[in-house]
C-alpha cells in the first residue's frame, strides 16, 4: 500500500506534459478515491490499496492517450452544476454559459416557453430551468444517446418543467405544433466545418461526437437553417439565442434579414464573437 499523496504525485509526474496537468491529476484522483480535499490535506498518512493505486493509473494512462477527462470520472461541470457525460455525448464547454447567461437576462419571468434545439446532456436546459423557475422547456436532439443522458441528469437534478423529446432541428417543435408559441429558441449547435475537424485535437476528433460539432461543408449548414425557419416557431418579440464558431460573426449577421430586430453578437471570456441574440420583429 502507498500513501494517497505519493499516488497522486505519481499521476501528476506522468501527466507533466498536459496543459493543466496538475489539476487534470486531481481531478482523476478525487473522482476515483471520492477523498475530499480537506481530508487529502489534513490527513497525510491515508493510504489507498494496490488495486485503488491500478485503476488510477489506468485512468491517467487512458488520459494520456486522449480520452478526455469528463468522459474517464463521467462528468462535467456546467453553470456551477454537476452533469452526466459519456462517450457519444458532447462534453459541455464553459463559453457556452454565456448562451444561459443571455438568455436569463432577456427572459422576463413568468411561464415562458423556451425550445433548447440540439440539448446534448441537457446542460443549458437544467441550467435555465434552475434560474426560470416558471419555464416550460422543450429540449430536443436528434441523438438517442444525448436524450438518454439528459434524462438521467434530469432526474438527477431533481428538475420539473423539462419536455425530452428526439428529433432533428424544428421537426419535434412541428409536431408539438408549437408554431408562434416560444418565447426563445436556443441553441448550441454543429458549427465546425469539414475541414477544421480533422485539424482538432486528438481528444475531440478521436473521441467526442463529429455528429454534434460538424456542420458541413461551410460549419455554417446547422445555423443557416435554425435562422431561416426559427422565426415559424417564435412569438413576435421572442429571441433567438445561438452559440457560434470563431470568425463566424459577419457571415451570420448576414443571415439575419429583415423578420429580425435588435441583434447582437456577444464575445466569450477569450474576446471571440460567441453567442448572437436576435428578436422576433
Amino acid at each position: 500500500m502507498k500513501s494517497a499523496q505519493e499516488i497522486l504525485q505519481k499521476g501528476k509526474l506522468l501527466l507533466k506534459d498536459l496543459p493543466n496537468s496538475s489539476l487534470e491529476a486531481k481531478l482523476l484522483f478525487f473522482a476515483l478515491t471520492l477523498l475530499s480535499e480537506e481530508k487529502f490535506y489534513s490527513e497525510p498518512d491515508v493510504f489507498l490499496s494496490s488495486a485503488q493505486e491500478n485503476k488510477y493509473l489506468r485512468m491517467v494512462k487512458k488520459r494520456l492517450k486522449g480520452v478526455p477527462s469528463a468522459y474517464l470520472i463521467g462528468s462535467k461541470e456546467f453553470w456551477s452544476l454537476s452533469f452526466k457525460v459519456r462517450p457519444g455525448v458532447l462534453i459541455p464547454r464553459p463559453e457556452t454559459e454565456l448562451l444561459v447567461e443571455k438568455v436569463i437576462e432577456l427572459s422576463i419571468g413568468g411561464e415562458e416557453i423556451i425550445a433548447d434545439i440540439g440539448t446534448g446532456c441537457g446542460n443549458i436546459a437544467i441550467s435555465l430551468a434552475k434560474e426560470l423557475g416558471g419555464a416550460e422547456i422543450y429540449a430536443t436532439d436528434i441523438s438517442h444517446k444525448a436524450l438518454d443522458i439528459a434524462r438521467t441528469n434530469v432526474m438527477l437534478q431533481g428538475m420539473s418543467g423539462i419536455t425530452l423529446i428526439w428529433g432533428d432541428l424544428y421537426m419535434p417543435l412541428k409536431k408539438l405544433g408549437l408554431d408562434k408559441r416560444c418565447d426563445f429558441i436556443i441553441s448550441n449547435p454543429p458549427y465546425v466545418t469539414k475541414e477544421d475537424w480533422g485539424n482538432l485535437d486528438r481528444e475531440i476528433r478521436d473521441y467526442e461526437p463529429e455528429k454534434a460539432l460538424v456542420a458541413g461543408e461551410t460549419g455554417l449548414e446547422v445555423i443557416e437553417k435554425l435562422v431561416k425557419e426559427g422565426a415559424a416557431f417564435l412569438k413576435t418579440s421572442g429571441y433567438l439565442v445561438f452559440e457560434i464558431g470563431f470568425g463566424q460573426e459577419k457571415s451570420v449577421q448576414a443571415m439575419l434579414g429583415q423578420e429580425w430586430e435588435q441583434i447582437e453578437c456577444y464575445s466569450d471570456l477569450a474576446g471571440i464573437s460567441r453567442v448572437f441574440t436576435a428578436r422576433k420583429s
